[in-house]
């Protein structure tokens, strides 16, 4: 029976030992290969000292070494911490001291950078560093291959059971830096089964990951194709047409994106208009709403290619989808609960919410989290007792508050409409930043929008919007502002537009308005 992440690896490869696992680059291992690599570096790393529970972090870019250490601590009994390999060293270090690493797995690039930060670390015993052929491995450090020389590949009894801790993501939040969410053997497994039921994935998909795993959605893509024996071909990618390449080339049948990444490849350059990708099956789309207009451009473009829109927060993973049958049926909807899940909706009375009416969104399912690691207090306001727990429950069972504005409608598909801390109010409105951009991208050839609540002394607040122009296209923000008045509603217009190149993003490539908050309060 699997009930531990890197059972699923153990069941792949004595089901499809030749298959192909994994590909990166001109690296193409079988599950029967990936398999003995985990089980030598597992090995290596309880000889270094890994125990129980014990945060190993993993600071790597895409690459086999990357999937391989994931499960590796798993099979050693540890925790991985998975952290973007974009991220500067005092993000690390915040990381590293926050949940307090024992191992630190990286390369010498990596590592050259964090050299300063090192001695303000003093969880770490050990680093592991990957790619290592011109780097001194001084005291406390060794190399990835002296960890995984070990012939030695005999098994030992797994210390852990479902319900421990098997990794931590860390997120930003609305306020203070990224705090890390909990996630048991349990949740992980569960977020496997749940999400390759729907999108029917089986040992026959090729799966392209181009999100990060330090990102649910990301770390998601690999365990379903490692528990269903699918093959996994990862990337990084600078331009929307490499991406569309490597669909062609690997005969890519699934793939998840953010709506940034659909905005890149929505445009001509990307090619995916004029490349037939018949082996295409789905895609899908996560971390934030994506625009119908957007969506429209993609459908063209993939005729033949299932669009799932999914919904989820790291807290509780996935939560909603909406079934490609339905996307005319029910447009702008994030659908319904995932398989095997509760959804509802709340107002701010706890009570559940009709038809039409705002409220919270609440998830009720087995990949709620563990909460947070070290803020018991942030954890308990977000993991609540359910408010309608069925009758005869002799202990009340957690649910996850998301911070999530939704409404249904008659049909019981919900709608996003904001986040609770990211909602505006002006003039005595409650704006949806999301609505407001929307009804931007349809006023004008936008490639994306991104929309913030500036405090006024007057209005509560003034809302200002980032535009980025399609690629080609001329945007003045004047002419801008004057089609919104024919558009939205004359509170929701915004009171300045500025055109930029691009948008920040966080390294799970979703628009971060905490910087551009930032950056209008000049802090």
């Amino acid at each position: 029976m699997d009930f531990l992440v890197h059972h699923m690896l153990r069941t792949s490869a004595e089901r499809f030992p030749d298959k192909e696992a994994l590909v990166h680059g001109d690296s193409r291992l079988s599950f029967s290969g990936v398999e003995k690599f985990v089980q030598r570096v597992a090995f290596g790393l309880r000889n270094g000292g890994v125990q129980r529970n014990d945060r190993v972090g993993i600071f790597l870019e895409p690459s086999v070494d990357q999937v391989v250490s994931i499960f590796a601590v798993s099979q050693a009994g540890g925790v991985f911490v998975p952290m973007h390999h974009g991220l500067f060293p005092q993000q690390v270090m915040h990381i590293i001291n926050d949940c307090e690493v024992k191992v630190l797995v990286t390369d010498a690039k990596r590592l050259s950078k964090l050299s300063e930060q090192l001695s303000e670390m003093p969880s770490l015993e050990l680093i592991v560093v990957v790619n290592d052929s011109d780097c001194a491995i001084p005291q406390k450090m060794v190399s990835f291959k002296g960890l995984s020389s070990s012939e030695d590949l005999s098994p030992w009894n797994d210390v852990c059971i479902q319900n421990d801790l098997a990794a931590i993501l860390y997120t930003s939040g609305s306020t203070g830096k990224p705090k890390g969410v909990m996630l048991s053997h349990a949740n992980i497994m569960a977020g496997a089964s749940i999400v390759s039921e729907y999108l029917e994935i089986t040992n026959v998909d090729r799966i392209l990951a181009v999100l990060p795993f330090s990102f649910d959605a990301g770390l998601n893509q690999l365990t379903t194709a490692v528990q269903q024996g699918s093959t996994l071909v990862l990337m990084q990618f600078l331009f929307a047409r490499q991406i569309v390449e490597m669909l062609e080339r690997e005969s890519i049948t699934g793939l998840a994106g953010v709506p940034s990444l659909w905005s890149l490849l929505s445009q001509p350059s990307s090619k995916l208009k004029t490349t037939d990708l018949l082996d295409l099956r789905y895609i899908t789309n996560t971390g934030g709403a994506m625009q119908q207009t957007i969506l429209k451009k993609l459908r063209e473009a993939l005729p033949s290619t299932d669009v799932y829109l999914m919904y989820g927060l790291t807290e509780a993973f996935r939560s909603t989808y909406l079934p490609p049958c339905e996307l005319d049926n029910h447009s702008g909807s994030m659908g319904k609960a995932i398989p095997n899940t509760e959804v509802f909706v709340v107002n701010e009375q706890n009570e559940l919410c009709g038809p039409g009416e705002i409220g919270e969104l609440v998830h009720h399912g087995p990949t709620v989290s563990m909460g947070y690691w070290g803020h018991p207090e942030l954890t308990n306001s977000v993991l609540r007792p359910h408010p309608f727990p069925a009758s005869g429950t002799l202990e009340p069972c957690k649910v996850c508050y998301s911070g999530d504005l939704v409404k249904t409608d008659d049909d019981g598909y919900l709608y996003f409409v904001g986040r609770r801390d990211n909602q505006i109010k002006s003039s005595g409105f409650r704006i949806s930043p999301t609505e407001v951009e929307e009804y931007l991208c349809k006023s004008a050839n936008l490639q994306e929008a991104a929309v913030i609540g500036i405090p006024d002394s007057i209005l509560g607040h003034r809302i200002k919007a980032f535009v980025v122009p399609s690629e080609g296209m001329m945007v003045q923000s004047e002419g801008l502002l004057a089609k919104c008045s024919t558009y939205m509603p004359r509170h929701m217009i915004p009171k300045t537009i500025e055109v930029v190149e691009a948008l920040p993003k966080t390294s799970s490539g979703k628009i971060d308005y905490s910087s551009l908050r930032k950056q209008e309060e000049g802090v």
